[in-house]
C-alpha cells in the first residue's frame, strides 16, 4: 500500500488533485486508515495510468470517469489505441518541431542582410539543409531562392520588413480593424509568393515567434517601432481565428 503522499510523489499529480479525484469518484483509494489517511494499491495505481494516459489525448475527467467506469471497458484495447494515438501525436510533434526549426531558419533572414557576412550566411544555409532539408517548407523555400541573387534576397528583405514598418504605422488602431487586417492579409502573400506556401496554422506559428522575443521582436519593433512585433501577433491571431 501507499499513502497519498507516496503517490503523489510517484505520478507528479498533487496530493490536493489526488483528494478531487476521490471526491468525484473517478480514483478511490483501496481503503482508508482509521485515522482517514487514503491507501493506494497496485490496482489504484494502474487506473491511475489510465487517467494520465487519457488526459494526455486530452479527455476531460468527466469522460474519463465514463470510460473506465463501463462494465465492457477492456484496458489491453484502450492501451493500444492510447500507444497508438500517442505515436500519432508524436510523429505531430516531430514534424510541427521540424516545421519550426525551418521557419526560425527562414525566419533569421527577414534580418538586414549587412548585419551578416558571408560566412555566417553559409553557416545558416549548411545547418538548414543538414537538419530541415527534409522539411517540405523548406524545400519549397530552396525552389522559390534557387535561382536569387545576394542582391534579389536583400530586395525581397527590404520589402518583407517594409510590411512590418506600415504594420507599426497602423499601430493607433484596433488589430481587428480592417486596415490591419488586410495588412495581414498582405504579409500572408508576401511569404507565400517568395518563401513558402502560408497557411493559417503556419502564420499563427509565425506571429507567435515574432512576439516571442529574442532577434525576431527586435528587428520588427527596429523598423516598426516599439511594440510592433506583439500588434503583429495579435492582428495575425485575430485572422487566423476568424
Amino acid at each position: 500500500m501507499m499513502t497519498v503522499n507516496e503517490v503523489s510523489k510517484l505520478t507528479g499529480v498533487s496530493i490536493r488533485t489526488l483528494q478531487y479525484y476521490d471526491k468525484i469518484g473517478l480514483l478511490k483509494p483501496a481503503e482508508y486508515t482509521q485515522a482517514g489517511y487514503r491507501l493506494y494499491d497496485d490496482t489504484a495505481l494502474e487506473k491511475m495510468q489510465q487517467i494520465l494516459l487519457f488526459k494526455e489525448l486530452e479527455f476531460s475527467l468527466k469522460e474519463i470517469k465514463e470510460i473506465i467506469s463501463r462494465k465492457d471497458f477492456d484496458r489491453n484495447k484502450a492501451l493500444k489505441q492510447q500507444i497508438e494515438l500517442l505515436t500519432l501525436k508524436k510523429e505531430h510533434l516531430e514534424n510541427l518541431i521540424n516545421f519550426a526549426r525551418g521557419i526560425e531558419f527562414i525566419g533569421v533572414k527577414t534580418m538586414d542582410f549587412s548585419a551578416f557576412d558571408t560566412k555566417k550566411i553559409d553557416e545558416y544555409s549548411k545547418r538548414a539543409k543538414e537538419q530541415w532539408g527534409n522539411s517540405e517548407a523548406y524545400r519549397e523555400f530552396e525552389e522559390k531562392s534557387k535561382d536569387r541573387t545576394k542582391e534579389d534576397e536583400q530586395d525581397i528583405m527590404k520589402e518583407f520588413m517594409k510590411i512590418f514598418a506600415e504594420f507599426g504605422e497602423l499601430k493607433s488602431m484596433q488589430p481587428d480593424a480592417k486596415e490591419v487586417q488586410e495588412q495581414v492579409c498582405k504579409l500572408k502573400d508576401y511569404i507565400t509568393k517568395h518563401f513558402y506556401n502560408c497557411t493559417d496554422d503556419i502564420l499563427m506559428c509565425l506571429g507567435k515567434m515574432y512576439a516571442g522575443g529574442g532577434e525576431f521582436t527586435q528587428n520588427i519593433d527596429s523598423v516598426g517601432g516599439e511594440g510592433t512585433a506583439e500588434f503583429t501577433a495579435e492582428a495575425i491571431r485575430i485572422y487566423c481565428k476568424r
